[in-house]
């Protein structure tokens, strides 16, 4: 008898216990359990936007977006899955079994798709959406997906996209950026990101308690991003990727008045498509190689100045007045500064300050530098935009470096010499100057004495922002001063022995500078920077040849690309 009424007692507590979690779940949290069932039958298929293009300066696209096809399941019948699955698999012709992990590892709910394949081949897209009445669990969805028409072709300036970091994911997860998103690394890409990246769309959908589709509820069209055209034009960056060929080094043009950049190419390169394909292979012998190609020489790489620094000794001098038009110096290959004897490259005999720069006398400009003064050379490097960065908008660039007196005392806890005036004043020592950089040096002797903002981007969408972007400097300097040194630039092209002669030849009339910078243990740099038209420059080129040897070889590719450029009417 007490046993039955245990039982008894038992089983009233167990209904009891029951009653009491109904009565929670249905009164007491009813509301918080009606909500979650709502959310849990509705499903999001997303759709991607396109990112923005990267346009040249006449609208030309050099960096779009072209459709990638991907294959997706819809898991709502197994035994329809699994015969899509065998289906799909022959015709893209990849194992049953590779494809049937790929899909069990993506599964998600019975309503959600899972892609088992990516970006196939058009025709057999086409093939699969036509066998679409036999395969109803298949679909093929296109997406767009970043392209690039003409391969490496100003890849430093575009850099390229790869899936966000953690760094970058912690820095911008307040504008909307999410894990798994692409975005960009170096160059444009990187720098406005924030405009060329598209706003995902997608399908709404109700499914029922076992996540069969019931009804679509809304669709929310993706957003593309916004294009971004640059100043660089098309053709010239063609000519200059060209004429740079195989060497390591970089060719800048740019606009002296305003700081258009109108070609900018450095070497090696890379195909910005690997970082999207993630080839191993390919990836791992860009990041890998010793040439490391990911740096855009003519902004990060800082480099001895050689020859091309005595335009900034020569300024220095003249705006001081310890030279003029009449001095003159007598180079017999060789000068004594205190107890060292410095040489030049070659006996030039008796030198005015336009020959000078014509032959690259460093006697010449030994001596013009010790009268100069270190201190002065020094500060009109800084007043003409060295040991600093441009403010160029690309990332990473070097600011170079000059050295001064009081940098010596300060850092290498000595005096300075009379030595080391002479080795800065034939751009060498602690000298580190950008390609950037002497590119506009040169650019205020075309455009009489202004120091340009280099930019590259021209508009943003349908907002034209150059003239914000067109920012200078006026230096104040003599007219005489410019004058001479022009005198000098020309002269280099035009003297049977100007160290540029093989320029002279040209149908267009180029002024410039030649140098050769040591860089031991490997060979010299090759320099060449000036302006072309001379009597109304329309751009300044740099040549920069990473142990390229003497000067010549950098006038040689400036040669190439200055007739490339006559040939296609772009001067």
């Amino acid at each position: 008898m007490i046993r039955v009424k245990l039982l008894i007692f038992f089983l009233l507590l167990l209904f009891l216990s029951l009653w009491l979690a109904l009565f929670n779940l249905e009164v007491l949290q009813g509301a918080k359990f009606r909500e979650l069932s709502k959310k849990n039958c509705i499903r999001l298929l997303p759709q991607q936007g396109a990112r923005g293009n990267i346009i040249d300066r006449k609208g030309r696209i050099m960096v779009g977006n072209k459709l990638s096809y991907d294959v997706m399941i819809l898991p709502q019948n197994n035994t329809d899955a699994e015969q899509s699955l065998n289906k799909v698999a022959g015709i893209l012709g990849v194992n049953t079994e590779t494809m049937a992990q790929t899909y069990r590892k993506g599964y998600f709910a019975s309503s959600v798709p899972v892609t088992v394949a990516r970006n196939i081949d058009i025709k057999k897209a086409i093939m699969l959406e036509e066998l679409k009445p036999e395969l109803p669990a298949v679909i093929i969805q296109s997406n767009p997906v970043r392209n690039y028409p003409y391969g490496k072709l100003a890849c430093h300036v575009f850099g390229y996209l790869g899936e966000i970091d953690r760094w970058r994911l912690t820095k911008m997860a307040d504008y909307g950026y999410k894990t798994k998103d692409m975005v960009g690394f170096g160059g444009v890409e990187e720098v406005y990101d924030y405009y060329l990246r598209q706003d995902e769309g997608g399908l709404s959908m109700e499914v029922d308690h076992r996540g069969r589709f019931k009804r679509v509820l809304g669709f929310e069209p993706p957003t593309n991003g916004v294009d971004i055209q640059l100043t660089i034009d098309l053709e010239i960056q063609k000519i200059a990727e060209e004429a740079l060929g195989g060497h390591k080094g970089c060719v800048i043009i740019m606009e002296p008045n305003t700081g258009e950049i109108i070609a900018m190419t450095s070497n090696p390169d890379f195909n910005p498509s690997v970082f999207l394909e993630r080839s191993g292979g390919s990836l791992s012998g860009i990041l890998n190689n010793p040439d490391a190609p990911l740096i855009n020489r003519a902004i990060s790489g800082a480099y001895p100045a050689g020859s091309v620094f005595k335009l900034i000794v020569a300024t220095a001098a003249l705006e001081t007045k310890k030279i003029n038009s009449s001095t003159t110096f007598l180079c017999q290959g060789k000068l004594m500064v205190g107890r060292k004897e410095f040489l030049c490259w070659n006996t030039h005999g008796l030198q005015n300050l336009p020959m000078a720069i014509a032959h690259s006398c460093n006697v010449f400009f030994y001596r013009t530098g010790l009268l100069a003064g270190a201190q002065a050379i020094h500060d009109y490097a800084i007043r003409l935009g060295f040991s600093k960065p441009t403010g160029f908008e690309l990332p990473n660039e070097a600011g170079g470096f000059i050295p001064s007196p009081l940098w010596y005392k300060l850092n290498k806890f000595r005096k300075w010499y009379d030595g080391d005036t002479a080795n800065l004043s034939i751009g060498q020592g602690y000298v580190s100057v950008t390609p950037l950089q002497i590119t506009r040096m040169m650019a205020v002797f075309a455009n009489a004495g202004n120091v340009v903002r280099p930019y590259i981007v021209k508009a943003i969408g349908n907002k034209d922002i150059s003239f914000s972007q067109r920012k200078s400097t006026h230096l104040n300097l003599k007219d005489t001063t410019i004058g001479y040194i022009r005198d000098g630039l020309r002269k280099v092209i035009t003297d049977e022995g100007g160290t540029g002669n093989v320029l002279g030849g040209l149908p267009v009339a180029v002024a410039g500078k030649t140098g050769t910078a040591q860089a031991p243990p490997g060979m010299a740099h090759a320099w060449f920077v000036g302006f072309f038209p001379y009597q109304n420059p329309k751009f300044v080129m740099c040549v920069f040849l990473e142990h390229g040897g003497p000067g010549y070889y950098s006038c040689v590719v400036a040669k190439q690309i200055i007739e490339g450029m006559v040939a296609g009417g772009l001067i």
